[in-house]
């Protein structure tokens, strides 16, 4: 259930909302015209962020700087949706020029708890796919890192959610105020990062808890030292 409810960007964005989570703001609707995207687009101010809701890896996403573009963007955003995920549905955010990418590791298990282990920074990408990640984050403080983790686990609660996940953040480099992304329901690639700096064995966490078994640690016990 966990899975269905963050699988779409829309869904988790209200369940974000919902929660407490900050988010770009934008549609939680699939727009359903061109003329709607227009007329939201000019509520938030332009430039915007059109987004196919089931994407992923850039697919269905535009830039939009101005409303001369906005339509054949829309529809380009539609069609390159349906194509890559059989789903057309976009909707539209206000875009924050070139923002921090900062993602939360969150460890749930069947018991209620719900901590996180810190940020990995993946702002460096290419075509919209991380090159590098790593902890911690450059413009990271305790501060941010609180209050970020504190958010992801909102997210993680709201959908009782279990195992390992990461809760994607967009960061301002101007105001390091930040707005809930997306949700990815798995251990990730990149959770290495994480282990290296917090001493924490994620696969066995989550075998752990696959098993029925509650978290080894509390979110007190989680340190960091080091950098990966």
């Amino acid at each position: 259930d966990a899975m269905d409810a963050m699988g779409g960007k829309i869904s988790a964005r209200k369940i974000a909302i919902e929660a407490g989570v900050p988010v770009v703001p934008g549609t939680v609707e699939p727009l359903q015209s061109a003329e709607e995207a227009l007329e939201v687009a000019k509520k938030f101010g332009f430039p915007v962020m059109l987004k196919a809701s089931a994407g992923g890896g850039g697919k269905g996403m535009r830039f939009v700087e101005n409303e001369n573009d906005l339509k054949s963007a829309l529809e380009t955003a539609q069609s390159e949706a349906m194509a890559a995920f059989g789903d057309a549905s976009v909707y539209v955010e206000k875009a924050i020029v070139r923002p921090r990418h900062i993602e939360i590791q969150v460890f749930s298990d069947t018991h209620g708890n719900h901590v996180h282990l810190g940020e990995r920074e993946c702002s460096i990408q290419r075509r919209h796919q991380k090159v590098i990640e790593e902890c911690p984050s450059p413009i990271n403080d305790a501060n941010l890192r609180q209050r970020m983790g504190e958010c992801a686990v909102k997210v993680a609660r709201a959908v009782d959610y279990v195992g390992a996940g990461t809760v994607e953040f967009l960061v301002s480099d101007e105001t390091r105020e930040f707005y809930f992304l997306e949700m990815n329901t798995r251990l990730q690639v990149e959770h290495p990062v994480t282990e290296l700096v917090t001493g924490i064995d994620l696969v066995r966490e989550q075998i752990r808890v696959a098993w029925g078994e509650t978290l080894s640690f509390t979110q007190a016990e989680v340190t960091w030292n080091g950098h990966a």
